[in-house]
C-alpha cells in the first residue's frame, strides 16, 4: 500500500479534474434553470474553462520545474479546491463562471503536468507502466463516467453535490496525503521565470482552441453564426492560423532564450526527440476520438432515444468498464508487447468500435450493437491509453519530466479540441445541408414551407428532440400534417448528421496511424530510457 501510495493520491486528483467538465456538460439544463442563465451562457462557461486550462498549462509545467513539481500539485489543488467550492455555492451565473471557468481552469492547469510529472518520479521500469496505465484507464473511465455520476446527482440530488463534493475530496484525502509523494530538487533553474514565453504559449493556446470549440457554431469556411467574419469567411481557421503564428513565435522564443542561457519554458530539444513527437501525437489522436464520440452519444441518447442524463450515462457504462479494465490488463501487456503495436492495435480496435457505433445509431437503438461498439471503443482506447505516458515520460530523463508533462497535456488538449470541434462542425453542418435538402425535396410539404425552412436554416440548426422540434412548428402555426411531414424529415437529418459525424472521427484515428511509426518498437521496460539534451 505504501508503495502504490503516490499513484492513487494521483490518481484521485485525476479522477477529480476529469468527472468535473463531464458533470457540467450532462446538468447544462438544470444549471440554467437554477441560475436563471442561457444555454448561451453556459457554454461560454465551458468554452472558457477549457481555453483557461489549455493556455496556461504550460505555465504550469513550467513552474513545477521551477519551485517542486510537489509544490505546485499542492498549490494546483487548493486552488482548484476554492474553485469548486464557488461553484457549489454560485448563487449566480458570475459566481459560477469565475469559480469554475476561471479559478477552476487556473488549478487544473497546475495539476495536471504535475501528475504526469510525480508519477515518472516516483516509479521506474514495470511499475511505471503500470502507473500510467492506473492513470490512463482512471481518466478515460472517469470521462465516461462522469455523465452517470452527474446525470444521478443532478436527478437524486444537484449538481452543487458534486463540486462541493470534490471539495472535500481534495481537503479530506488529497491534500493530507500528497506528503507520501517523492519529488526531485530543483536546484537547477535559476534566472527569472520565462514571462515571454508564459504569454505567448498561452495566447497560441487559447486562440487556437477558442476557435476549434467555437468552430460547431461559427462554421469552418462558411460562417454559420459567427461573431465576426473575415473577408465573408468564417474566424475559425484564420484564427487557428494566427495561433499556430504564434505557436511557432513562442518555440522560436524558446530557442532564442536557450541559446542565450536563460531558463526556457520548455526546451525545444525536446521535439528533436522521435518517440516523444510519436507519443504526442498518439495522445491526440486517442483524446479525438473520446471527445468526438463523447460530444455526439449524448446527443443522440437525449435528443433521438429520449433518455435523460441518467441513463445516458447508464448507456455509456460498457465504454467506461471497457475501458479502464484494459487499461490495467495493457500494464501487463506492456513487459511481453511493444508500446507501438499496443497502441496501434488500440486504435484500430477503438475505430472498429466507431463503424460499429455508426451502424447502432437508429431511430430505435440496436441495443445488442450498441453495447458492443461501445465496449469495443472502451477496449481499444484503455489499450492505447494505458501505454501513452509511459512513452512520453520514459523518452526523457527524470529532470524534464515537467516540461514532458505539460506537452503531454498541450497535446490532449488539442486532441480534445480537436474531436469537438470536427465532430460538431460535421454534425451540425450535416445537418443543416441535409435537412434542408430533405424539406426541399419533399413533395408533401408546401413551397411556402420549404422556402422557409431553407432560409431558417441558412445560419444553423439546433440539434433538439422531435417533440420540441414539432412543437415549435405548430406554435408557429403550421398545420399538424405539414408539421409531422418537416419533422419526419428533421429526425432522418439528424441521424445522418450524428452518424457524418462519428466517420469523421473514425476517419481521423485511421488517418493519424502513421504518425504513431515512431512509437518504440522494444518493451520499454527491456530497453534503457533515453535521455532528452
Amino acid at each position: 500500500m505504501r508503495k502504490w501510495l503516490p499513484i492513487i493520491v494521483l490518481g484521485l486528483a485525476n479522477f477529480v479534474m476529469v468527472v468535473d467538465g463531464t458533470v457540467m456538460n450532462v446538468s447544462i439544463m438544470v444549471v440554467v434553470a437554477d441560475l436563471d442563465t442561457t444555454v448561451s451562457s453556459m457554454q461560454l462557461a465551458i468554452a472558457t474553462f477549457t481555453l483557461t486550462m489549455a493556455a496556461l498549462i504550460l505555465a504550469g509545467a513550467g513552474l513545477g520545474a521551477r519551485i517542486g513539481r510537489r509544490r505546485t500539485f499542492v498549490i494546483g489543488a487548493i486552488v482548484y479546491s476554492l474553485g469548486s467550492l464557488m461553484t457549489a455555492l454560485a448563487s449566480g451565473f458570475g459566481m459560477l463562471f469565475v469559480g469554475w471557468s476561471i479559478i477552476e481552469g487556473v488549478g487544473a492547469a497546475m495539476v495536471i503536468p504535475s501528475i504526469t510529472a510525480l508519477a515518472a518520479i516516483n516509479y521506474t521500469g514495470r511499475d511505471r507502466a503500470v502507473a500510467y496505465a492506473l492513470l490512463g484507464g482512471v481518466a478515460g473511465a472517469a470521462a465516461a463516467a462522469g455523465p452517470l455520476i452527474g446525470g444521478w446527482a443532478t436527478t437524486y440530488l444537484s449538481w452543487r453535490w458534486v463540486f462541493g463534493a470534490e471539495t472535500i475530496m481534495i481537503i479530506a484525502l488529497i491534500l493530507p496525503l500528497s506528503g507520501k509523494i517523492k519529488d526531485l530538487s530543483t536546484t537547477t533553474k535559476t534566472g527569472r521565470f520565462d514571462i515571454p514565453g508564459v504569454a505567448l504559449s498561452a495566447v497560441a493556446m487559447g486562440i487556437t482552441v477558442l476557435a476549434l470549440v467555437s468552430a460547431s457554431t461559427w462554421g469552418f469556411i462558411k460562417p454559420i453564426n459567427p461573431p465576426f467574419t473575415v473577408v465573408g469567411f468564417s474566424p475559425t481557421i484564420p484564427m487557428v492560423m494566427v495561433g499556430l503564428l504564434l505557436a511557432w513565435a513562442f518555440v522560436e522564443w524558446e530557442r532564442t532564450a536557450a541559446k542565450r542561457g536563460w531558463t526556457p519554458l520548455v526546451g525545444t530539444d525536446l521535439f528533436g526527440i522521435g518517440t516523444l513527437r510519436a507519443g504526442l501525437a498518439s495522445q491526440m489522436i486517442l483524446y479525438f476520438i473520446i471527445a468526438g464520440s463523447f460530444f455526439v452519444l449524448p446527443l443522440y441518447l437525449q435528443t433521438v432515444l429520449g433518455l435523460d442524463a441518467l441513463q445516458s450515462g447508464i448507456r455509456m457504462l460498457p465504454l467506461s468498464v471497457a475501458l479502464f479494465l484494459m487499461a490495467l490488463i495493457g500494464s501487463r501487456l506492456a513487459t511481453h508487447y511493444s508500446p507501438r503495436t499496443l497502441i496501434r492495435l488500440g486504435i484500430m480496435v477503438a475505430c472498429l468500435g466507431l463503424l460499429l457505433l455508426i451502424g447502432a445509431i437508429t431511430p430505435d437503438a440496436r441495443g445488442t450493437l450498441f453495447a458492443i461498439a461501445m465496449t469495443a471503443i472502451g477496449v481499444g482506447v484503455g489499450l492505447a491509453i494505458s501505454q501513452i505516458g509511459n512513452v512520453n515520460l520514459s523518452s526523457v530523463d527524470e529532470s524534464r519530466s515537467s516540461e514532458a508533462g505539460g506537452l503531454q497535456g498541450t497535446a490532449q488538449n488539442l486532441g480534445q479540441s480537436f474531436g469537438v470541434a470536427l465532430a460538431g462542425t460535421a454534425v451540425f453542418i450535416g445537418l443543416a445541408s441535409s435537412f434542408a435538402t430533405a424539406v426541399s425535396d419533399n413533395p408533401d410539404i408546401n413551397s411556402t414551407l420549404q422556402q422557409e425552412v431553407v432560409n431558417a436554416t441558412a445560419t444553423g440548426v439546433q440539434i433538439v428532440t422531435v417533440q420540441q422540434a414539432e412543437q415549435a412548428l405548430v406554435q408557429q402555426g403550421v398545420s399538424a400534417e405539414q408539421a409531422q411531414a418537416v419533422v419526419d424529415d428533421y429526425a432522418a437529418s439528424k441521424l445522418q448528421a450524428l452518424r457524418l459525424g462519428l466517420g469523421i472521427v473514425f476517419l481521423v484515428g485511421l488517418v493519424g496511424l502513421p504518425l504513431t511509426r515512431g512509437l518504440p518498437r522494444q518493451t520499454l521496460t527491456s530497453v534503457r530510457q533515453p535521455e532528452a539534451g
